[in-house]
């Protein structure tokens, strides 16, 4: 009992850490993307810079170096933010496709 509990609880926490960090990126990765139009480019690196954070709190260096670029090339040109900023979402989506091992388990029991 005491050890699917553990397990059960190393789930949970790795989950609150995907959202906290992942899900988070990605949601204001989206509203960034699709507001763009009416961020200022200081708007859009403050933004950018953000999410490369959450993604290296995440563990994925690739899209969190990637959102740092993103982040300066703004500054400099939409057109290569907005090539950096497409490479970083494809990156994003490659390293967190679920593994076989990753499938939750259906037969926990909630007291």
């Amino acid at each position: 009992m005491k050890l699917s509990r553990q397990k059960m609880r190393e789930n949970v926490l790795g989950r609150f850490k995907f959202v906290k960090t992942c899900v988070l990126a990605r949601e204001l990765c989206l509203l960034v993307r699709t507001n763009r139009v009416v961020f200022n480019t200081k708007d859009a690196n403050n933004c950018c810079t953000y999410i490369a954070t959450l993604c290296r709190e995440a563990g994925c260096k690739e899209p969190s170096d990637l959102c740092s670029k993103a982040a300066e090339a703004v500054l400099a040109s939409e057109e290569k933010y907005l090539e950096i900023c497409g490479q970083s979402c494809l990156k994003c989506g490659e390293s967190r496709r679920p593994t076989p091992t990753q499938k939750p388990d259906k037969r926990t029991y909630v007291a």
